[in-house]
């Protein structure tokens, strides 16, 4: 009995060092990162800008690999049933991890099958309008909405995208009604704002900038609490009359639920490391994205701003009875 208890001893021994070596040496191969998104998007691209900087700092490639399909819930998916070992991890958004998790019935739970790891990016968007609109400001679009009920239209990329759920959130603070166009993606948008076939759009700043800079569409605000590093002519809706209209497209990095701690302490280091970079900051605000600061890139406060947003957003999905198409 005491040679067998001795030997499970031994055993519990050895399988714990393993386990501490095999976390000591982590990564000891790639890493992927799955995009659930085509190539080319704003999402996959702010994955390989940070990805290929994360390399420096764990000694191993970081393989963005592309997973669309099902607004994101394919990818997505596919990370919350990989093995919790830190090789397989997943870019989220806003979209995935907060609009999904109400709209979709979901295999998987946007807050409970993931382990955060870091807040990369956040893109507020620009409030932009047909360069023939009658307002030249946030204030007066809003006193012509209000005499034009029901006629404006807005363009989106879908029902449950940002797009859609921002101006929603427009109407609500304003107390204007306008009409939603859906299109296949953000910058199918933008030739129907020129031909004058739809009045508004809230987007990101890559989709609208250009043509704001050439003077094709009317910029109003920038629905975040800063201007942007890009645009710093924009004004954001505090200043524009319109306070507390903040809707961003922000973007974080998952593992899958019991990742072991010091694996995410590791990535989030790797992240951190990253986003650091005087050049990968410029990357990304050559895209209209806005590196968060050093004090929200921690695992705790993705998990708490993750949280604070699904509070603020599925209220206002649920009244809107917002349906997958």
């Amino acid at each position: 009995m005491q040679g067998l208890k001795a030997a499970s001893l031994m055993m519990a021994i050895v399988v714990g060092t393993a386990g501490s070596t095999a976390a000591q040496v982590y990564p000891s191969r790639p890493v992927s990162l799955v995009v659930p998104y085509a190539a080319g998007g704003g999402a996959d691209t702010v994955a390989r800008i940070v990805a290929e900087r994360m390399r420096a700092s764990l000694g191993q490639a970081v393989i963005v690999e592309n997973a669309p399909g099902a607004s994101g819930s394919l990818g997505v998916g596919r990370v919350a049933r990989a093995a919790p070992d830190g090789y397989t991890l997943i870019e989220g958004n806003w979209s995935t991890h907060v609009a999904n998790g109400v709209i979709y019935s979901l295999r998987y739970d946007v807050q409970n099958d993931f382990e955060p790891i870091a807040l990369i990016a956040n893109s507020p968007l620009l409030i932009g309008g047909r360069k023939g609109l009658p307002a030249n400001n946030l204030k007066e679009l809003i006193t012509w909405l209000k005499a034009n009920p029901e006629r404006a239209t807005e363009g989106t990329n879908g029902p449950g995208s940002i797009m859609h759920v921002a101006g929603l959130f427009l109407q609500h603070k304003t107390g204007t009604r306008f009409q939603f166009v859906p299109f296949r993606g953000g910058g199918a948008v933008i030739p129907e704002m020129l031909a004058g076939r739809i009045d508004l759009s809230m987007s990101l700043p890559p989709d609208l900038l250009p043509q704001i800079r050439a003077g094709n569409i009317k910029a109003y605000a920038v629905t975040g609490q800063n201007r942007l590093e890009a645009a710093p002519d924009i004004p954001t809706v505090d200043e524009a009359g319109v306070p507390g209209l903040y809707a961003s497209a922000w973007m974080g990095l998952w593992s899958p639920k019991n990742t072991p701690k010091v694996i995410n302490a590791t990535l989030n280091a790797a992240v951190v490391d990253a986003l650091a970079d005087p050049a990968v900051r410029r990357k990304l605000a050559d895209i209209g994205m806005e590196v968060p600061g050093r004090e929200q890139q921690s695992p705790e406060m993705l998990k708490a701003f993750q949280k604070s947003e699904i509070d603020k957003w599925w209220p206002l999905i649920k009244q809107a009875d917002i349906k997958p198409e």
